[in-house]
C-alpha cells in the first residue's frame, strides 16, 4: 500500500468509548485530487477523513484512527446518530455529479480493499456497517454513487450483496411517492431493519423516497429513481431478511 502521511487539523477525540464499528465511503466530488486533499486539510473547512484513495491508487493518511474525523455530518446508521464516533470514513477522488461523474478505477478499488483488510484487522466492522454516505445521510448526499462497485468489496467480504439465487417476487408490489397502506408501511419496517433512518408511517412521504433512492444507489444501481417497482421492493426485503438472519445466527453463538 503507498501510504502517504498528510495530516489534516480537523479532528477531535471520539466521545462514549465505545468503538468504531462502521466503514463510511465518500467520493471528493472535487475537480481533482489537489484540491480536494487541500480541502479535507484546511482548518477552516472543518471536513476531514481517516483516508483518501487517489485514482492511480495513493493512499492519503489523514487523522489517525482512533481520532474522530468530521466526515459524515447529520446522518443515521442502526440507531447510531453519531456516526463520526463510531466510524471511519475513506474519501475516493472522484469528481462526483457536479463535475462529471465517472466510474472508479480498478487499482484505486484495489488500494481501497487493501485498505479494508487494514482495518479489518484492528476493528470489528460487521457486512452491513460498510455503507456510502448517501446510506447515512439520503436526503443529502449522493456519494459515492450508482458507479461505485459495492459488489466488489462484497465479494471480499465487506458489505452485503443479493443471494446469488435472488429472485423478483410475484406479489411484490409496485410503490411510488404518495402511496399508503400495509405494503408501504412494511417497505419501511425493511429499509429500517437494514440500518435505514425511516420510520414505520405507512406512507411513501419525501424522506421514504429519499431512502429507496439511496438504496437503489448502494444495491440497484441501474435503477435510481425513489421508485421501488417489484424488483426493488424485492430487494429490500431480500437484503432485510439476510440481516435478520445474521442477527439470529449471532444470536444463537452469544
Amino acid at each position: 500500500m503507498r501510504m502517504i502521511d498528510h495530516p489534516s487539523p480537523n479532528f477531535d477525540e471520539r466521545t462514549g468509548r465505545r468503538p468504531v464499528n462502521m466503514v463510511v465511503l465518500h467520493y471528493t466530488g472535487m475537480p481533482s485530487a489537489a484540491v480536494a486533499l487541500q480541502r479535507l486539510s484546511d482548518p477552516e473547512a472543518k471536513v476531514s477523513a481517516h483516508y483518501m484513495i487517489d485514482e492511480d491508487g495513493s493512499t492519503y493518511r489523514l487523522v489517525p484512527e482512533d481520532k474522530r474525523a468530521w466526515h459524515a455530518g447529520v446522518s443515521f446508521w442502526r440507531g447510531i446518530r453519531d456516526v463520526n464516533a463510531r466510524s471511519i470514513g475513506i474519501e475516493l477522488v472522484n469528481p462526483g455529479h457536479e463535475f462529471g461523474y465517472r466510474e472508479f478505477p480498478a487499482v484505486q478499488i484495489d488500494a481501497l480493499l487493501e485498505l479494508l483488510h487494514d482495518i479489518a484487522a484492528r476493528h470489528e466492522v460487521m457486512p452491513g456497517n460498510y455503507v456510502g454516505h448517501s446510506d447515512i445521510a439520503p436526503q443529502r448526499k449522493e456519494d459515492p454513487g450508482e458507479l461505485f462497485p459495492w459488489h466488489r468489496l462484497a465479494a471480499a467480504g465487506f458489505g452485503r450483496w443479493p443471494a446469488w439465487d435472488f429472485t423478483v417476487s410475484q406479489h411484490a408490489p409496485a410503490l411510488q411517492p404518495g402511496d399508503r397502506g400495509g405494503a408501504v408501511l412494511e417497505l419501511q419496517v425493511a429499509l429500517d431493519r437494514i440500518g435505514y433512518g425511516i420510520e414505520g408511517s405507512g406512507v411513501y412521504d419525501p424522506l421514504t423516497e429519499a431512502v429507496v433512492r439511496a438504496f437503489q444507489r448502494h444495491y440497484r444501481q441501474s435503477q435510481v429513481d425513489g421508485v421501488s417497482d417489484p424488483e426493488t421492493t424485492s430487494l429490500i426485503h431480500h437484503i432485510s431478511t439476510l440481516v435478520s438472519m445474521r442477527r439470529s445466527c449471532s444470536e444463537k453463538n452469544a
